[in-house]
């Protein structure tokens, strides 16, 4: 364009009309992202499922390996990973060496030994402090991809509380009051994937059906209050005792499951007799009210077994450690 063009009237309002035209458009584009990101968020109640909705939603826009989401006011915290085996756990273990120091406001520019860049923002609502973390191998972030990130953010931030709300409530409602550990409904909602597990991957999953011992003479004797320290007390025992990955739930009054997952009944035996040692060597109760124990019932499931049929059977064996003289261990033998 020659200088004179370039000053012309008309020139100039076409260069004006064309840049309108593009802002506008740029817009319009932006504002369908939007929606579409407003729409899949709406549908996100819990955080694991809110951070994949995200995901899910930038993957066309943002290439990128991993996203996290960390809020130590709530102990919350989610990584949503599209990596496998040693990789997975290399960029998960780096996500959590970025998440350390606290994020600006605005975002910052992060990178990892030069082999993973990203970008991490700060998000605040309702009182909390949270902070996001897009990641991804080799390539930075350019400027569009930060800008579009930010925007993305401003929608983040509105239903992230929600779905911290949900899940603060969600656990008080799976606990149970006085032990703090899972309750009845934590049990049914999780025993039919890991009865679903086993039998897919074809590994045992054994049930320990328990009961405490002289449990109500301790009632009796001392009243309800020390009745409720030492449920407290066994408890805490026994969670400090198993794997994370096992399930120990109490069902109701003295009673417990404990789900053993990839365990057969040789294992789960080990594990049950040295429960029994410890719950005695709690040394509760005395002379009057005897020394409180645990019975535990071992049944092994079988693919062709139902839940009910289980859980009949654990009681079956359950009873019978009990009759045999109690704080004892009994296997199934069919």
């Amino acid at each position: 364009m020659s200088s004179a063009e370039e000053h012309h009237p008309a020139v100039n309002s076409m260069v004006h009309l064309l840049a309108q035209l593009d802002h506008y458009r740029k817009q319009t584009e932006w504002l369908a992202l939007a929606n579409r990101l407003h729409a899949r968020l709406a549908g996100a109640t819990d955080l694991q499922s809110m951070i994949e909705a995200f995901s899910v939603w930038l993957m066309p826009l943002v290439d990128h390996d991993l996203i996290a989401y960390r809020n130590a006011c709530r102990t919350r915290e989610h990584m949503l990973c599209s990596c496998h085996g040693p990789e997975r756990r290399k960029v998960m273990h780096v996500a959590a060496e970025l998440l350390e120091e606290p994020a600006a406001a605005t975002g910052e520019e992060c990178q990892w030994q030069g082999e993973f860049h990203g970008f991490r923002w700060q998000l605040k609502g309702n009182g909390d402090i949270g902070q996001i973390l897009v990641l991804r191998r080799a390539t930075a972030l350019d400027a569009d991809e930060v800008e579009l990130l930010g925007k993305a953010m401003e929608i983040l931030a509105e239903p992230l509380p929600r779905a911290l709300d949900y899940e603060d409530l969600y656990e008080q409602a799976s606990r149970d009051v006085l032990t703090g550990l899972e309750n009845r409904r934590v049990f049914e909602n999780r025993i039919g994937s890991m009865m679903e597990s086993a039998r897919r991957h074809g590994h045992p999953l054994t049930l320990a059906s328990m009961d405490l011992d002289r449990f109500k003479q301790i009632n009796d004797t001392f009243g309800h209050a020390e009745g409720d320290k030492a449920l407290r007390k066994v408890a805490r025992l026994l969670t400090a005792l198993i794997r994370t990955s096992d399930l120990l739930v109490r069902m109701g009054g003295d009673e417990f499951v404990l789900v053993l997952p990839d365990t057969d009944l040789l294992a789960a035996k080990i594990l049950a007799e040295r429960l029994c040692l410890a719950v005695d060597g709690l040394g509760l109760g005395n002379s009057k009210s005897g020394r409180l124990g645990i019975s535990i019932g071992l049944v092994q499931w079988q693919p062709k077994m139902s839940l009910t049929a289980w859980l009949f059977k654990a009681d079956e064996v359950l009873y019978e450690a009990k009759a045999a003289g109690r704080c004892r261990v009994c296997i199934a033998t069919d």
